[in-house]
């Protein structure tokens, strides 16, 4: 019998969620971020799934953060970008947005674009994409000499109109073949308009494209014959030969499984408007889910944009294991630096000697002493306290006032990641409820509710692990996308569109899924003449109505409409088959223990709860805060004001009293 596993790596721990005979397991490891694989298959072993991975009867859905990691910390591969004569600087120039519009005096950024190098080609398509300069002999030579004196490890080959017209990337891509180097072209990585936003997404893939290649092959090495699926920033399952050569489609990996998860827990209890943030130990993803998560073009991973098709989330350096630090003036500043899982928090007792969030927890009450991180983690009380004195007396204050601080300042950088989901995009946070996930969320979730606004939380069961559980879960997708033409009408929409889902169709056939099997959807990208950025409205074989649907929608979003014509921008098309999972775990059942207390500074003691005990004690009436709940994965504190109700789900809903 095929057995499941999600597997969502992250900064700190690697989560894992099995899935086998209609039995639910959950475990937890410590990361290892030289070589992630290590810590994958430490918790199979640990999971006695060893030798179901050598039977080949192991189906892994894996959430990676090796390409996330490798571009924030600016470690890709020498790249040669290929682009028309003229051009060559296109990606160091960008759009000119600056992140402050009045700073007259912005700090120096460096970027691994600075140096790259760049060759230029004669060649010159049309607006229309027409061949206006061919490719010639002269052009390939030159790219062939620039490769053999560059010697680069991965070559990105981007074009004008190249959209509209591949021949001139193929014909180079061709020239290129029998290269050691890693080769992608912007036609195959990302056919939309924008000369910008394309050549960067093609440099990115090629740039990160050769570390993922790498982890991948030793991945596969170690887990063959199992089989191996990746996550996709969109949302759905890629295997695992397609995904090595699509690195930038894996930015945002292992968070679009959580958002799976979150979705299908929002449709279970009919609560679909959701606020979600999954805070791990290094960052926070915050997302928002209205009747479904949404695809944007206009993502970004640190001050990189990146338009390939991706859950909209927004991420931030914030997590349990975030560093707290005094500068010289004497302020107080928590992450974004972290401290990861070596040597980790000082509570960890790994030999970490700086405060985290995760230490101020356990210095408070919060978190329990007896509470064991990843349910086998013992924590150290006294290296947090005595971390804590240090940091209280830089700040000349006392420990708790210190702790305080600590988690105040992490509640505000959450709260306004949230803020730029919601708020900023024309939503009252008030409107949805609050889902929290991750290791660290349920011990924050009732102080963001608080700031935002919002009456109604929700801790799924096993929230410590439910990136992992998303994993499992996720349908195998493919997410297409061309430009069209300016002058497209509705024949050229469902022309490319067949195309499209014939294209994804036939990827997911290779991969097994059953035809009969797929969903199909298509969409369109539409905006105002004069506009940047399009909103994607359902295709059905009507202009008139794909356009009427388009100005409902602006006005919704944006609070009017506009009399201009409207451009036809993108045609999408979306293949996905699900998933067929073993039986579905039982749900969670009553098992009573004896309430413990934990000393909660200004508080006294308060009721500590297991989570498998909430249902005989709270399932018709709701129990009071403050209170703290604990499970192998995950901590909830119930703070004061707040009550806690375990639903037949085994999920906890919170309400402001």
């Amino acid at each position: 019998m095929t057995s499941w596993l999600g597997v969502d790596t992250g900064g700190t721990f690697t989560d894992f969620v099995a899935l086998s005979e209609g039995r639910q397991r959950i475990h937890k490891v410590l990361s290892t971020p030289h070589a992630p694989e290590e810590a994958i298959f430490r918790g199979i072993e640990e999971l006695g799934l060893t030798p179901a991975l050598q039977t080949g009867d192991l189906m892994i859905v894996h959430g990676t953060t090796v390409a996330t990691n490798a571009a924030l910390e600016g470690k890709g591969a020498r790249t040669l970008f290929i682009t028309n004569a003229g051009l060559e600087d296109v990606l160091r120039i960008g759009r000119q947005t600056r992140p402050a519009l009045y700073d007259l005096t912005p700090p120096t950024r460096t970027s691994p674009l600075d140096n790259a190098p760049v060759q230029g080609v004669a060649a010159r398509l049309e607006a229309s994409g027409a061949e206006l300069t061919p490719l010639g002999t002269d052009d390939i030579a030159g790219v062939m000499e620039a490769v053999r004196t560059l010697k680069p490890e991965a070559i990105a080959i981007s074009l004008l109109f190249s959209h509209l017209n591949d021949d001139h990337e193929k014909a180079l891509r061709h020239a290129l073949a029998d290269q050691e180097a890693f080769v992608c072209h912007s036609a195959e990585v990302l056919p939309i308009a924008g000369e910008y936003e394309r050549g960067l997404a093609t440099w990115l893939n090629a740039w990160l494209g050769p570390k993922v290649a790498d982890y991948l092959q030793r991945l596969a090495h170690g887990a063959r014959p199992g089989r191996i699926s990746l996550m996709q920033s969109s949302g759905g399952t890629l295997s695992l030969d397609a995904a090595a050569s699509r690195a930038v489609n894996l930015l945002l990996s292992g968070p679009a499984g959580g958002l799976n998860a979150a979705r299908a827990i929002g449709e279970q209890l009919d609560m679909p408007r959701l606020m979600t943030f999954d805070m791990g130990g290094t960052s926070t993803d915050v997302a928002l889910l209205d009747h479904g998560f949404r695809l944007t073009l206009e993502g970004r991973i640190g001050h990189w944009p990146v338009a390939v098709p991706m859950v909209d989330m927004h991420t931030i350096g914030a997590g349990g294991g975030s560093l707290a630090r005094v500068d010289d003036a004497g302020m107080l500043h928590v992450g974004p630096e972290s401290a990861g899982a070596d040597p980790g928090p000082a509570c960890y007792g790994r030999g970490g000697t700086e405060v985290t969030v995760t230490d101020a927890h356990l210095v408070l009450g919060h978190l329990p002493a007896s509470q064991s991180l990843g349910g086998s983690m013992r924590l150290d009380r006294p290296a947090a306290l005595a971390a804590m004195d240090r940091l209280a007396r830089r700040l000349g204050t006392d420990r708790e006032g210190a702790a305080h601080g600590v988690l105040a300042l992490a509640n505000e950088h959450m709260a306004q990641a949230l803020r730029v989901i919601s708020v900023q995009k024309g939503y009252d946070p008030a409107d949805f409820a609050l889902m929290s996930f991750g290791g660290a969320g349920g011990l924050h979730v009732c102080a963001l509710a608080d700031i935002l606004g919002s009456s109604r939380a929700l801790v799924p069961r096993n929230s410590g692990v439910l990136s992992a559980q998303g994993l499992v879960h996720a349908p195998r997708q493919r997410e297409l996308i061309r430009a069209l033409p300016a002058d497209a009408d509705a024949a050229t929409v469902s022309a490319l569109a067949d195309t499209l889902l014939a294209e994804g169709d036939q990827a997911l056939r290779d991969e097994g899924a059953d035809s009969s099997a797929l969903t199909r959807a298509v969409q369109v990208d539409l905006c105002y003449q004069g506009q940047s950025f399009p909103l994607s409205v359902p295709w059905h074989g009507d202009a008139q109505v794909a356009e009427a649907a388009f100005h409902s929608l602006h006005e919704s979003r944006y609070g009017h409409r506009l009399s201009l014509p409207v451009a036809w921008v993108n045609v999408r098309a979306r293949v996905s088959a699900p998933t067929r999972l073993p039986e579905a775990p039982p749900p969670l059942q009553a098992n009573p223990a004896a309430p413990s207390a934990t000393e909660v500074a200004g508080m006294g003691p308060v009721p500590v709860l297991a989570r498998d005990a909430l249902p005989a004690r709270a399932a018709d009436a709701p129990l009071p805060g403050p209170l703290v709940i604990t499970e192998p994965v995950a901590t909830t504190w119930v703070a004061p004001g707040w009550t806690v109700r375990c639903l037949p789900s085994g999920d906890l809903l919170l309400t402001r009293a």
